[in-house]
């Protein structure tokens, strides 16, 4: 069933049709917050330090808050802090068996560990708001006093609380995963801009944001310069290769996302009183992309943190110029470095999240114990081999999809020139957002349908 025929059915049925429009409503509400700014905000000032020159630090990030983080509106934090918080809480559910208690007690365990998501994000984003108003942003608030800059905190902080609130509404009224889809609209909400630069670098050449002073004002007024270089016909090649390899890159996503090596399993006949049970076909379900994209989440932001100390430190500071060379994507040699390390850490957090989401154990276990088995493979250890073997498979093709699809797009930007903001993480997060919704919508549709037969 196609995307759009799926979106066509339930559009046609009261019920879905309003949890649809509650769903765009709320993200209605997401975008029209994203342009409101925090109080006492210089615009001016706020524009220079978001030039061609130190964006790309932040690049990802300004992506997934919509473009909220370069403006410093009320969304400025974004939905990161729940995220951070999220994979950290899974993580160490494996690590604290308190936690691993509360996971496996069901409905109610699983109410307690948002509860502790949610406190843990407040405080993660206390913390961000704090640095990004007392460093990052300070130079460009118009009234540096303490309690001023604690407003700031203090709204930043209620507008990562409001998001998530926005996301559970999501999950209850709507259609989806609200966090999700949250994302989703601020990466989709760039596409626009993102299209205004290709066409602007394919026609003029790549752009230099320079600064003159306003004879009325005082201030400074950002005006971009174009150099003209390389060659319209270079660019254009350049412009076609990189829509090509988009198509390339999105269906690779569909595919990877979407691909399920299917392990046949055997059940051994029993006979029960005069009924024989048992002796079907069937198989476990093995996605090759199992740990989805939270390894590049991951990396993106243990490579960020040297980047915002480096931002908070100020830009004339020693430790900031070190890190934009070296580390930052942006920097010369710092792109390659940074596509190193990209790669390394994706990679050993597919392998990490892949061990800790899959156990062969349990499985082989659940296998025995209802009678079935892998044919040719011996049940109990052999099968847990076998198992691991498969799932070890699955992990390679997936660590080196998600690092070459993150990683490229650097690359491409610092070769060419051309600006590769919708990079492969974002198209990632995208297409999978939109793929689960439209799961999320026939699951819907056959469960009305089923409702509806048994009435």
């Amino acid at each position: 069933m196609g995307m759009i025929q799926t979106f066509k059915q339930a559009w046609k049925i009261p019920e879905m049709k309003k949890k649809l429009i509650f769903t765009l409503i709320m993200l209605i509400v997401f975008r029209f917050g994203s342009n409101i700014p925090v109080p006492g905000v210089d615009k001016t000032l706020l524009a220079g330090m978001f030039n061609a020159n130190n964006a790309g630090l932040f690049g990802l990030f300004d992506m997934f808050t919509g473009g909220s983080f370069s403006q410093f509106t009320i969304f400025a934090l974004g939905i990161g802090p729940y995220i951070t918080a999220s994979i950290v809480l899974q993580l160490l559910t494996v690590a604290i068996p308190a936690l691993e208690e509360l996971a496996k007690q069901g409905e109610e365990g699983r109410k307690k560990i948002n509860r502790i998501t949610r406190y843990t994000a407040i405080g993660l984003a206390l913390i961000q708001g704090v640095g990004y108003t007392f460093g990052l942003f300070r130079g460009v608030l118009t009234d540096n006093s303490v309690f001023a800059k604690i407003i700031i905190v203090l709204v930043l902080v209620a507008g990562t609380a409001f998001l998530m609130w926005l996301g559970e509404q999501i999950d209850q009224k709507g259609i989806g995963n609200g966090i999700s889809l949250l994302i989703f609209a601020g990466i989709i909400t760039r596409i626009p801009t993102m299209i205004t630069n290709a066409v602007k670098y394919l026609i003029k050449g790549k752009g230099t944001t320079q600064y003159i002073i306003d004879t009325e004002t005082g201030g400074l007024i950002p005006q971009t310069v174009y150099n003209g270089v390389p060659a319209v016909g270079v660019r254009i090649l350049v412009g076609v290769a990189v829509v090509l390899f988009a198509l390339a890159v999105i269906v690779g996503i569909i595919l990877i996302t979407e691909g399920t090596r299917k392990v046949p399993v055997q059940y051994a006949k029993r006979v029960v009183g005069r009924k024989m049970y048992g002796g079907q076909s069937s198989h476990i379900p093995m996605k090759v992309n199992q740990a989805g994209v939270i390894p590049v989440i991951f990396a993106v932001s243990l490579l960020q943190i040297p980047m915002t100390i480096a931002y908070m430190t100020g830009t004339d500071s020693g430790f900031y110029k070190f890190v934009y060379k070296y580390l930052s994507s942006s920097g010369n040699p710092g792109t390659y470095i940074y596509f190193i390390f990209n790669i390394l850490l994706i990679i050993a957090f597919t392998y990490f999240y892949g061990q800790i989401s899959l156990n062969p154990t349990e499985i082989a276990d659940n296998l025995k114990n209802n009678g079935g088995f892998v044919p040719g493979i011996r049940p109990g250890k052999p099968t847990v081999e076998h198992i691991t073997r498969i799932a070890s498979r699955l992990t390679i093709v997936s660590a080196i999809f998600l690092a070459i699809v993150a990683s490229i797009p650097t690359l491409i930007s610092a070769l060419t020139g051309s600006s590769a903001g919708f990079g492969g993480t974002s198209l990632i997060i995208a297409i999978g957002v939109a793929l689960d919704t439209q799961r999320a919508l026939e699951t819907q549709l056959v469960m009305r349908n089923y409702s509806g037969f048994l009435k």
